[in-house]
């Protein structure tokens, strides 16, 4: 045991020495300040539709039994999202396959989802059909209520049907120039300040609504709307049940030279106005 000390003594002392060297040989080592990096904001949402609408020229071919369908914007066509595929807001699941967007895994902000089943919703919907939708016609009547149709193969049995939504471009007892600003020539949107009741028949809506109305202009130009979308809304009948209708919801309207005729089911095939043309 004696030998084992003075090795043991040896091997110590030359770990010393060159431990000793090489930190005089080595640069010291500079202190590194850390930088925290800033929280994400998890409650801040990404916005996924842009206006003014930008869509490409022609609506994109889907594969055969994938939904052609308006985007979540109520912009563009595009190939509806499927099963376990993501969606937001702009991206819509397919609705013809009973499918809706689950944002449950994104919390807190609810921004990106992904496309699931409905509760008690079949596939039913047959493989080898192409959902086809035409545009709404414009509405009936220039000002006033009016009527506005469509024709779309998405149901059941996969046949065109033709559908039809109730639709107010303006109010008939409302003289809208008024409220044109000094200087203006046009009043692009018009929106009462107080709420509405919608009267069909007799019958008033369950709830009150403040709608927005295309508003007119001073010169030759006109005000139709620019994005719209579809609500439901419920009547109740004085003496009798109640019933839904669906409405046209308008959200912008742009005024230009190209007064479109009521009427004129060929109207969507005259080019879209030139952005030189719109104006307030």
């Amino acid at each position: 045991m004696r030998w084992i000390l003075p090795w043991t003594l040896a091997v110590a002392t030359a770990a010393a020495a060159g431990g000793a060297l090489a930190s005089g040989l080595s640069p010291a080592p500079t202190a590194m300040a850390w930088t925290p990096a800033p929280l994400e904001d998890a409650s801040s949402r990404p916005q996924f539709c842009k206006w003014p609408c930008a869509c490409p020229p022609a609506p994109p071919r889907c594969p055969l039994g994938v939904s052609l369908v308006t985007d979540g914007c109520e912009c563009c066509k595009m190939c509806a999202q499927q099963l376990g595929d993501n969606c937001t807001e702009a991206a819509v699941c397919d609705p013809h396959r009973g499918l809706y967007c689950d944002y449950s895994g994104d919390r807190p902000r609810y921004a990106i989802g992904v496309c699931a089943p409905a509760v008690g919703e079949a596939e039913a919907w047959p493989r080898n059909c192409l959902a086809y939708t035409s545009p709404w016609s414009p509405c009936s009547t220039s000002c006033g209520l009016g009527i506005s149709t469509r024709v779309s193969n998405v149901n059941a049995r996969c046949w065109p049907e033709q559908e039809s939504r109730l639709c107010s471009l303006r109010p008939c007892d409302v003289d809208i120039r008024l409220h044109i600003k000094e200087g203006k020539k046009c009043l692009a949107v018009y929106q009462p300040e107080a709420p509405m009741n919608f009267t069909l028949a007799g019958c008033v809506s369950t709830r009150s609504y403040r709608p927005k109305y295309c508003g007119v202009c001073t010169d030759n130009r006109c005000c139709i709307p620019y994005k719209s979308k579809t609500i439901s809304v419920s009547f109740q009948c004085p003496d009798g049940p109640g019933f839904s209708r669906q409405v046209l919801w308008i959200n912008a309207c742009f005024c230009n030279l190209t007064c479109r005729n009521p009427n004129d089911i060929f109207a969507d095939l005259d080019s879209y106005p030139d952005f030189s043309e719109i104006a307030n």
